[in-house]
């Protein structure tokens, strides 16, 4: 069993009875310490991102923009930008949740290099979690954009491939939260095991050059997830079959 985190800890011997009620709603048994370190990390995450958000709605300002607004105003385009590259113009329409899960996975990677804390995507259930969000979101943007006409993407471009293409392409649907999930996770799960390693077998500052690699991995596994999220959108509201 994995060491408490200290917020886990707390979360345990403060908030067991409502872990259990969470528990009791899916039908799990109790347990006398009910929160795990990657659920209470989401919370942190989703909390953090609550928060710094409502700080820059606060300092809002056409004039005179601080730091923070001209940070998220960069983020903004640079999502916006490849939104639109991948789907056209419509690609504004989508926009909150591509900023969403972007913010999510990246907040969520790069949390762990604070001291005790840990990233919650280095557990599967909550790559999965992501995973399986988009799968459903693309599909029901498909359904909403070319309603019953969406299964069509299935067949093939002409009808007779349909027996050869209909299997196929629901197992190529099936395979995109497999492979969302094991590439976050196993990407998240190997770059923390690799910089634990090196912070307890050397001095500073060479952990520091392996740090620096956890962030960068964290950064591009972000955006990989936010891409691949855009081509599947991108797949399932084109009109033209």
């Amino acid at each position: 069993m994995e060491p408490e985190l200290w917020i886990t800890r707390l979360f345990n011997d403060r908030l067991a009875g409502l872990g259990n009620s969470i528990l009791g709603i899916v039908g799990a048994h109790p347990d006398p310490r009910p929160w795990a370190n990657f659920v209470v990390m989401q919370f942190v995450v989703v909390l953090l991102l609550m928060a710094v958000v409502a700080l820059v709605r606060l300092r809002l300002s056409a004039d005179r923009p601080g730091n923070l607004q001209q940070a998220f105003e960069l983020l903004y385009e640079f999502v916006n930008g490849q939104a639109e590259d991948q789907i056209g113009h419509d690609g504004l329409r989508y926009m909150g949740y591509f900023g969403t899960i972007f913010l999510f996975i990246l907040t969520a990677n790069l949390i762990g290099i604070v001291p005790c804390f840990e990233s919650p995507t280095q557990n599967p259930s909550v790559t999965a979690g992501c995973a399986l969000t988009t799968f459903i979101y693309y599909n029901l943007i498909g359904i909403q954009a070319n309603g019953f006409k969406y299964a069509a993407n299935f067949a093939g471009p002409v009808w007779w491939l349909a027996p050869l293409m209909l299997p196929i392409e629901v197992i190529s649907h099936m395979a995109r939260p497999l492979s969302l999930t094991v590439r976050l996770y196993a990407n998240m799960f190997a770059g923390e095991k690799v910089t634990m390693v090196f912070l307890g077998l050397t001095v500073f500052p060479i952990p520091v050059i392996f740090m620096g690699l956890h962030v960068f991995v964290g950064v591009i596994q972000a955006y990989i997830f936010m891409l691949l999220t855009m081509v599947y959108v991108a797949g399932a509201v084109v009109h033209e079959h």
